[in-house]
């Protein structure tokens, strides 16, 4: 080969060379398969709990002193009075430590008139100087110590007249008994439960809801309750409290729903069902792997129909079955579930497996 030849071969291998980095770096990337999910709304009306009437006020009644219950004479279903006598323990025992208060305090109080007529006797006296300072102090003192006997005897006396009226219980307030723990003749404890009295005026729902419901557990999350054999009446209600952990049994969590004026067919113990309202509207759901988070915001790669992906921002809010999609895409979506970190914006995809949200 000349030396013409060879100064025009090193050109044409350069551009050659040229051409295929070019065509290299337009190869385009290779499809990926990829596991994805067809978003589907999940109606939160249709989620449905089943619970009872409770009233939100409730009394467990007892006893402060140990005694023997001789009456009681209320039931469960009665209804109470405020201030009404709902048991009474034998004050025997009581009355007889009232009558010893009374008498020490009569003792206390003789021995006190006396000391003072001999302290008034003694301050007489020591004016013609017919007594000695010394005496005088000393009555003086055992006046002193008189009435501060005759205030501890004061005092016995009201813890004893206060011990003898714990020996009845009484309602605090209007109601209905619910239970009773104890039976006539039974030594009862302080403290031991003999009556529950509940308010029957201001009642709720109570229901048990397990990880699958579809909005997460709030206070004033709205509530239609309904009398399970009468659907027709139905109530307005919203979440009052909730319990702070799952029953470890079960995994439910206990809610309690306050209700708006309720008929009087909503009565104690009566079994109703709660649902949320149609107002809630519809719920989407994703897996917790298929939310991509970058720079403090989250992303998910949405599959369009030319099996292409790209980066969308989205909002969503963690529960306990993955994440809420409270923004930024709708019902029909279809979004990578797995392997997200390794696609790039524009790849071509192919569905290798198609669930539904």
């Amino acid at each position: 080969m000349t030396s013409r030849d060879m100064m025009m071969a090193g050109p044409l291998a350069c551009a050659l060379a040229l051409s295929g980095c070019q065509q290299e770096a337009k190869t385009p990337e290779p499809v990926r398969p990829v596991q994805s999910v067809v978003l589907e709304a999940d109606h939160a009306d249709d989620a449905v709990a089943v619970g009872v009437v409770e009233p939100r006020y409730k009394t467990n009644l007892g006893f402060r002193v140990l005694g023997r219950l001789t009456t009681r004479p209320v039931s469960v279903g009665d209804l109470v009075n405020e201030g009404q006598t709902v048991g009474v323990v034998d004050p025997t025992a009581l009355e007889l430590a009232v009558r010893s208060a009374k008498g020490q305090l009569a003792k206390a109080e003789a021995q006190f008139a006396t000391v003072r007529a001999t302290e008034e006797r003694q301050r007489k006296l020591i004016t013609t100087d017919a007594t000695t300072k010394q005496t005088l102090d000393n009555a003086e003192q055992a006046r002193a110590g008189a009435e501060a006997t005759v205030a501890h005897d004061q005092a016995n006396l009201t813890k004893a007249s206060e011990q003898l009226g714990y020996s009845q219980i009484k309602a605090d307030f209007a109601g209905v008994v619910t239970a009773v723990g104890a039976e006539v003749g039974q030594v009862v404890s302080p403290g031991q439960s003999v009556v529950t009295i509940a308010r029957p005026d201001i009642r709720e729902a109570v229901v048990d809801l397990g990880q699958d419901f579809p909005l997460p557990l709030e206070i004033g999350l709205p509530f239609m309750v309904s009398l399970q054999l009468l659907p027709a009446v139905q109530v307005e209600g919203s979440i009052r409290e909730i319990a702070p952990q799952a029953d470890p049994v079960t995994r439910l969590r206990r809610v309690r729903i306050a209700l708006g004026n309720p008929p009087d067919s909503f009565r104690l113990g009566a079994t109703v069902t709660a649902k949320l309202g149609k107002q809630q509207g519809a719920v989407l759901r994703l897996p917790a792997s298929a939310v991509l988070a970058r720079d403090g915001a989250n992303f998910v790669w949405v599959v369009d129909q030319t099996s292409t992906v790209s980066l969308q921002k989205i909002d969503v809010v963690a529960d306990q079955t993955g994440a809420r999609v409270t923004g930024g895409l709708v019902a029909g979506t279809r979004v990578v579930t797995a392997g997200i970190h390794s696609l790039k914006q524009g790849q071509q995809v192919r569905i290798a497996q198609d669930e539904k949200s």
